[in-house]
């Protein structure tokens, strides 16, 4: 896509009732705009555009509202196509934890004795507590593994256990735990690296007993999260953990012309020397795939409740502060390395103890290894303070906050986390007043998909499900909300002079709705439906006729 001459004499012009354009200099919105060979050739008036595009197709979107096309800066699109094979056990799925069984039940009665049960999505707190010997009742003959919501724990029964060659006596990998019962002994949950190390091919060590899914499979399960995510209105999106055989999967999509969702990459650091062999860094690909750094960790969950903090869960009786899961000093070399390469790196960290310890290896790099410009990332960024801002702004770090979090898990935040942190939690008022990049962001499978969602969370700062204010003194205009999931992105993945904006030069990537996001009732953002979704001026979405 990228240098594609455009076509004076075949243009398309695009007309809404009203256009949100974005337009660096702002002033009125034009009335429509020409997109030729993939970009927007010109904005303006009807009739100016006719004037100058004589003959030119017309769309008309009638009463919609035409925004630029939504950018979900971190989130698992090669996890998703995984997961979308196997059960899902979400809050959304299923009705407490005897249905949860049931479906396991119901899946090990179609299933060959031995083969594996995979769910992911599963929400402790909205749908109950599970133990191993839960999934034992339930699937005495098959290696059964939930996943926790988060992405950063499960649940095994005890076949899957023995598969993973974990008993009573086995010590537990840095960075990751077992969960025991009250009578002491394993309940079945693998925690932080304990699980990742055994799951999840980017940040797997070692070899893992869960047979891989085929590449037909796995494809198959690429495309239906595609087609989800057009229908909530993305047009590109940040894989945040990738590893070589995830690129490989994107890129046979590509060559089958399956893949129509602009993806950037985020590389498993676990995976990073090979990348440096090959001398590919950041930027390398171009508009449709294209790595935009390296991913690291640091610490835990804020829904998994493993995040490292520098006070105490609110909810915990004996003082727990989370997990950090990768030493201080490995973390420190491996962002220094890839910094000094020239590359971006983005490093998961959510607990404000674990955002200043990023903030100091940040800092060490840009001081021994100047490199002007290059802008790091913090994943999830989630429990701030003033002096944090002030690093980030210093250092122009970007922040990727959960964007639908408040939404989605409401009152059990401010439960887990008390009111006065939770005030400080995905702050997304307090980045932008203090001039700190952030980007949108739904982490999914953790946290739901639907950017709309991700925005009425952001503007209203209350749980969907209870109504509870959650930091309210975070919330943001809708305009703010809709620049965060567009600009904000684009920034985050390095192509805000391409993204972002319907304006001249710019990749003609719009979402189509069918209500106005800026003036709609902000409890009624995530219900506004989603007309079409174009990516390059090809039309990849269009809802069902009424």
């Amino acid at each position: 896509m990228t240098g594609t001459p455009f076509n004076e004499t075949r243009p398309v012009l695009y007309r809404a009732a009203r256009l949100v354009t974005q337009q660096p200099e702002g002033g009125p919105e034009p009335e429509a705009f020409a997109v030729a060979h993939g970009r927007v050739r010109a904005t303006g008036s009807v009739a100016a555009l006719r004037d100058r595009f004589p003959g030119a197709e017309e769309v008309d979107f009638g009463d919609a509202t035409v925004v630029p096309g939504l950018n979900d800066a971190h989130i698992h699109l090669a996890m998703a196509a995984e997961d979308l094979l196997h059960l899902d056990l979400s809050a959304a799925a299923v009705r407490g934890t005897d249905d949860l069984l049931g479906q396991v039940r119901d899946e090990a009665a179609r299933t060959a004795p031995g083969a594996w049960i995979r769910g992911s999505r599963y929400d402790d707190v909205k749908t109950g507590r599970l133990t191993r010997w839960d999934l034992d009742r339930a699937a005495p003959e098959h290696p059964t593994l939930v996943v926790h919501v988060a992405g950063h724990w499960g649940v095994a029964n005890s076949a899957a256990l023995r598969a993973f060659r974990i008993d009573e006596d086995t010590v537990p990998p840095d960075g990751g735990d077992f969960g025991r019962g009250p009578d002491g002994r394993l309940d079945g949950r693998l925690i932080e690296r304990a699980m990742m190390n055994l799951v999840y091919p980017a940040t797997a060590r070692g070899t893992s007993p869960l047979a891989p899914s085929t590449r037909e499979d796995r494809l198959r399960g690429l495309a239906r999260a595609q087609e989800l995510w057009h229908a909530a209105g993305l047009t590109s999106v940040t894989d945040a953990l990738i590893a070589p055989d995830d690129i490989a999967l994107l890129r046979e999509a590509r060559a089958r012309g399956g893949l129509t969702l602009r993806t950037g990459m985020l590389l498993s650091i676990d995976h990073y020397p090979k990348a440096r062999a090959l001398g590919v860094g950041s930027g390398f690909g171009d508009d449709l795939l294209r790595l935009v750094g390296v991913k690291a960790f640091l610490d835990g969950a804020v829904g998994g409740r493993t995040c490292l903090l520098s006070e105490p869960f609110a909810d915990s009786p004996d003082g727990d502060r989370g997990l950090q899961t990768t030493p201080t000093e490995e973390l420190a070399a491996q962002v220094h390395e890839v910094h000094s390469d020239g590359n971006r790196i983005g490093v998961h960290a959510n607990g404000d103890a674990a955002i200043r310890l990023v903030l100091d290896t940040f800092e060490a790099a840009a001081r021994d290894v100047p490199r002007p410009g290059l802008r790091h990332r913090i994943e999830h960024c989630t429990v701030v303070d003033g002096m944090i801002l002030s690093r980030m702004k210093t250092l122009g770090a970007i922040a990727v906050p959960f964007a639908g979090y408040p939404a989605y898990h409401g009152g059990a935040l401010n439960r887990w986390y008390g009111h006065e942190r939770t005030e400080r939690m995905f702050a997304h008022r307090a980045f932008l007043d203090a001039g700190v990049t952030v980007a949108g962001s739904s982490d999914y499978p953790c946290g739901p998909y639907e950017p709309l969602l991700g925005l009425q969370s952001m503007v209203t700062r209350e749980g969907i499900d209870d109504g509870e204010p959650v930091g309210p003194s975070q919330r943001v205009t809708p305009a703010e909300a809709l620049r965060v999931f567009t600009l904000g992105s684009a920034e985050a993945e390095g192509t805000a002079d391409t993204k972002g904006r319907l304006a001249p030069g710019y990749l003609a990537d719009f979402t189509v709705l069918g209500g106005n996001p800026l003036t709609e009732d902000p409890r009624g953002i995530a219900a506004i439906p989603v007309r079409a979704t174009y990516v390059g001026g090809v039309q990849v979405h269009a809802e069902a006729a009424r």
